[in-house]
């Protein structure tokens, strides 16, 4: 008896903190967008030591490819912050990681240890997270989804009837939806 209830309180906590999904995804937005931001930032300011780099690493247009690369990880780290465009950008910033593992990081990596040690294809399963789970509740994306939601249908919050959403309850609080 004790048992199956402390089975039934346990999975209370566990429905509760996956109402909470939105608060890794704050989380990992601001972590690794003010991240990205940064070192997009000083690549931008140095171009052209980050192109010199580019060039011995044999990647073709250097110049072209070193401005793509800080300008995508300055700008999407900035969108990652505010939570604005979230999928959209989740893929070159995806795009940007593959890039820098297969052209730069592959060469000194002989097993799966070497691999998995590497920064950027955690970087990257974090946009791909991102990408699948959205920004969360407290983003632009959320307030513009609200916004055209309620210019679309106003007795409606979310489009779409299977769709799972979060939608701050009348305190303040974000509540989960299935619908």
């Amino acid at each position: 008896m004790y048992q199956k209830k402390l089975i039934i309180e346990a999975a209370e906590i566990f429905d509760r903190l996956s109402a909470a999904w939105w608060i890794p995804a704050l989380l990992i937005r601001f972590f690794v967008g003010y991240f990205f931001m940064e070192t997009g930032w000083g690549k931008i300011h140095n171009l052209d030591a980050f192109t010199m780099r580019f060039a011995q690493w044999g990647i073709p247009y250097p110049g072209f490819n070193a401005a793509l690369s800080a300008y995508t990880e300055f700008l999407g780290g900035a969108l990652t912050i505010l939570g604005l465009g979230m999928r959209f950008v989740s893929i070159p910033m995806i795009i940007n990681m593959i890039v820098a593992v297969l052209t730069v990081k592959l060469k000194n990596v002989s097993g799966l240890d070497d691999f998995v040690e590497l920064d950027e294809p955690l970087y990257a399963l974090s946009f791909v997270w991102l990408f699948f789970s959205g920004a969360g509740c407290l983003s632009v994306d959320f307030l513009l989804r609200q916004f055209v939601d309620r210019a679309i249908s106003p007795e409606r919050s979310s489009i779409g009837s299977t769709a799972r959403f979060v939608q701050l309850s009348e305190s303040g609080t974000p509540d989960l939806h299935d619908r």
